[in-house]
């Protein structure tokens, strides 16, 4: 055989989740994911949503001739926010289910009950164990007696974070008529509404009688001058004291708050006549990681017009 036929001459890299750590078990057996002709040795999978505690990862060799043996596989934890919205806590007007919530406004007649015979079964309060917050922790869930209530038309998501860098993504119903995006602290009240305290964040989009699109907090309101985006991408760097908000798409930056986070936050939603959608459990995109490096290092009257502090 000619020695050129003997290089190697793509590599072919295989991977797909699990929630075993160690070896691949024959009771988690999904299918491989498979990316074919990697010219190089090192590979960037994007995109990816960890819905499960870790990804398998194995490689081959191949030249022009024939395919090598695969590699020993290679487990790697997934350490992204996977959460869903805590329908406990949820204003009795927004149906909610998983990582969905809609609008409805004969939600609060006859949930009322339904809702206190289920407590009056002997409810512990304990939080379920499906999910956990960022390192090991039980989900920050809110007692029912925290509903939201008056127009306070909120749910929050499920789990807190403490700490590290996280991205998620929200998409609203083309009729929606106002939605909010943002974070809160757990101590946000039942009658407050995001952005109105100084324990919430977020850019609230407004399409009834007038468009208005804006960022609030600690009920100041910054306009926006920019396109409504079809779905809005968040990114929260909790040590960093930094929540920005992007067109998921096109990865442009919308707005950027700049504070000191003080306590563990929560995704928060708001939504009147409509509803939301969310994606979670996904990688920060590598596109807000290079921007979020640039706008880190602006300086000056730049700076301050992307920031409002607490």
């Amino acid at each position: 055989m000619p020695e050129e036929d003997n290089k190697i001459d793509h590599f072919i890299l295989e991977y797909r989740k699990t929630n075993f750590d160690g070896l691949p078990r024959v009771k988690d057996e999904r299918c491989w994911e498979i990316i074919d002709n990697i010219k190089g040795t090192e590979y960037t999978l994007s995109g990816l949503k960890f819905d499960s505690k870790y990804m398998n990862f194995r490689v081959r060799a191949c030249n022009k001739a024939v395919a090598g043996e695969y590699s020993d596989p290679v487990t790697l934890e997934t350490k992204a926010l996977n959460f869903s919205l805590d329908n406990s806590s949820s204003h009795l007007n927004l149906r909610v289910e998983d990582t969905c919530v809609e609008w409805d406004p004969t939600g609060g007649k006859g949930q009322e009950s339904k809702i206190k015979g289920k407590e009056n079964k002997g409810r512990s309060g304990t939080p379920s164990p499906k999910r956990t917050s960022i390192g090991s922790r039980p989900p920050a869930v809110r007692g029912s007696r925290d509903r939201f209530t008056g127009e306070s038309y909120t749910v929050l998501g499920d789990t807190a974070i403490e700490s590290g860098q996280h991205y998620w993504e929200v998409k609203a119903q083309k009729d929606c008529k106002s939605y909010s995006v943002g974070v809160a602290y757990k101590t946000l009240g039942k009658f407050d509404q995001l952005g109105k305290t100084n324990t919430s964040w977020c850019i609230h989009v407004n399409n009834w009688l007038q468009n208005t699109f804006a960022a609030k907090h600690n009920n100041k309101v910054k306009a926006l001058d920019v396109t409504v985006p079809e779905k809005i991408g968040v990114f929260c760097d909790f040590d960093g004291g930094q929540l920005s908000f992007y067109d998921a798409n096109s990865k442009q930056l919308l707005y950027s708050f700049k504070t000191k986070f003080t306590q563990p936050v929560l995704p928060g939603f708001m939504v009147w006549c409509g509803g939301l959608s969310l994606n979670t459990g996904m990688q920060v995109p590598s596109a807000v990681r290079t921007l979020q490096k640039s706008e880190n290092g602006m300086t000056g009257s730049a700076s301050s017009l992307n920031n409002i502090t607490q």
